[in-house]
């Protein structure tokens, strides 16, 4: 997995720098309320630096993705016991468009913009989650359930708000920690009412250069970083 000038490159040892545009980095996700990996997405950095990084998901890309035990899409679990019955972790692509993902350091949130076919604009998507932790293969996040839907028209509206109630009940996280996702998620709208970055930075009209090869998944992407920068 690159983290230097280009797919193919090795990354230096030690603290993590800025990802040339075209490096493949893994963009991951640990499981709630516990210390392994169960989102895993092979991404290709767009722009990376003190302000931004940009990464693109492209169509066809093998990613990581949670299921219960018995191989059940955990989606189609009825919600009740959506948390709780045991999971594990499946290879599958990701279908359909691709995703392009963007997160400002320290921002207890990152925004994804979607697209239907033929590259039209479909909606911007915010997701809550823990500020992403850089590492020398990619960043790591722990989703807080929480989302927010953004249209073109600047309407938006909460999403997932039942999930987030569940995982509450079911102690994936606590009061505290409930509380500062609310707040997070409350920052996010004013950005959006006030139509600030990204929103407003034309994202949306952006396209991945056509000579970008779709990143492989690494047979080590649930390996534990050795050198973590925040």
């Amino acid at each position: 997995m690159s983290a230097a000038a280009g797919p193919g490159a090795e990354g230096p040892p030690g603290p993590v720098g800025h990802w040339a545009p075209g490096s493949h980095v893994l963009w991951r996700y640990r499981e709630n309320g516990g210390p392994h990996v169960h989102i895993a997405r092979p991404v290709t950095v767009v722009r990376d630096d003190a302000d931004l990084l940009a990464v693109w998901l492209a169509p066809g890309t093998e990613c990581v993705k949670p299921v219960l035990a018995d191989g059940t899409p955990v989606h189609l679990e009825p919600l009740a016991t959506r948390y709780t019955k045991p999971r594990t972790v499946q290879r599958d692509q990701w279908f359909g468009t691709g995703v392009l993902k963007l997160a400002r350091p320290g921002e207890a949130w990152s925004v994804w913009l979607f697209w239907d076919p033929g590259w039209r604009f479909k909606n911007w998507y915010v997701n809550l989650e823990r500020p992403l932790t850089r590492w020398e293969g990619g960043v790591d996040s722990e989703d807080h359930f929480l989302d927010i839907s953004v249209h073109p028209d600047r309407t938006w509206h909460w999403r997932d708000e039942d999930e987030f109630a569940q995982a509450l009940r079911d102690g994936l996280m606590d009061p505290a920690s409930a509380g500062r996702v609310r707040r997070a998620g409350r920052s996010a709208v004013a950005e959006i009412r006030a139509w600030g970055s990204p929103f407003a930075d034309g994202w949306e009209h952006w396209r991945p250069d056509p000579a970008w090869p779709v990143p492989s998944l690494p047979g080590d992407w649930d390996r534990t970083p050795a050198h973590v920068s925040s």
